[in-house]
């Protein structure tokens, strides 16, 4: 998701005659205020940034806010800075509506709440299934912080059927990368993954990871319009480098797309 971001941006930046300079905090709270500071060093006319954000240093970013034009992309901080990202509320209602029509009600498999999307997510789910007339069911350890999502699906599924099983035959993941530790576990203890009738359960998520689409099952998912993410991140910073006082819309929320695959 985040290298397809990247590239888009970047080309796009090229193409409007600015030379951009990519840094990456790889998840660390210490590397994302040294590419802050180096971003503030550099003198540059403005960036895109997809914060951490629950373990953001605050004051760090918001000095960045206050030297140049920022647009946050993804995820954001508390504030007035223009951001760009998933509409979650539309992305969670679609597939939940989806997997209830298409069979049993999904339970929901939570990850850390590493930043804005994972509560997100997990409210969005809670309101669509009140909805359709179903009671949520939240499962997984949202107190450890990480990003080894991967793991995290692993170990925490892998658990939970070693104690006898789980409260429903649908599971949906706040997101793909912890998918594909649900689905590694449950093949690791014998239970089949898919929409068809031998299968033991259902597995869908969120994001279109480009690995969902080689797993095994393929996995069902919702696809994030990264291109459109892209594309108007870059227009409203250059919106904001024009100084032209054009109004600039605070925050963009981008529908995703349904993507029906073998797991669900």
């Amino acid at each position: 998701f985040y290298s397809e971001m990247v590239s888009r941006i970047e080309l796009r930046l090229r193409d409007e005659g600015y030379w951009p300079i990519v840094i990456s905090s790889h998840g660390s709270r210490e590397l994302e205020v040294e590419a802050t500071r180096t971003i503030l060093s550099l003198k540059v006319s403005g960036a895109l940034v997809a914060p951490l954000g629950l373990r953001s240093d605050q004051r760090t970013l918001e000095k960045l806010t206050q030297t140049i034009p920022i647009v946050y992309f993804d995820t954001y901080l508390e504030g007035d800075t223009p951001f760009v990202g998933n509409n979650n509320s539309q992305s969670v209602s679609t597939i939940v509506d989806y997997l209830c029509r298409s069979g049993d009600a999904p339970v929901y498999f939570d990850i850390p709440h590493v930043n804005h999307n994972s509560r997100e997510r997990l409210n969005s789910y809670v309101v669509a299934m009140q909805r359709l007339g179903h009671e949520p069911v939240l499962i997984g350890n949202t107190y450890d912080y990480t990003w080894d999502f991967e793991r995290v699906g692993y170990q925490q599924m892998g658990a939970m059927l070693a104690r006898g099983g789980l409260p429903g035959k649908t599971l949906l993941c706040a997101n793909d990368r912890l998918a594909f530790g649900v689905m590694a576990a449950a093949y690791a203890q014998g239970r089949k993954v898919g929409r068809k009738g031998d299968c033991d359960l259902r597995v869908a998520a969120h994001d279109d990871h480009p690995l969902s689409r080689y797993t095994c099952p393929a996995l069902t998912t919702m696809a994030q319009d990264f291109a459109a993410m892209a594309g108007r991140s870059v227009e409203t910073l250059l919106a904001l480098l024009d100084e032209d006082d054009a109004a600039v819309a605070p925050k963009v929320s981008l529908d995703a797309t349904l993507v029906m695959r073998q797991s669900a």
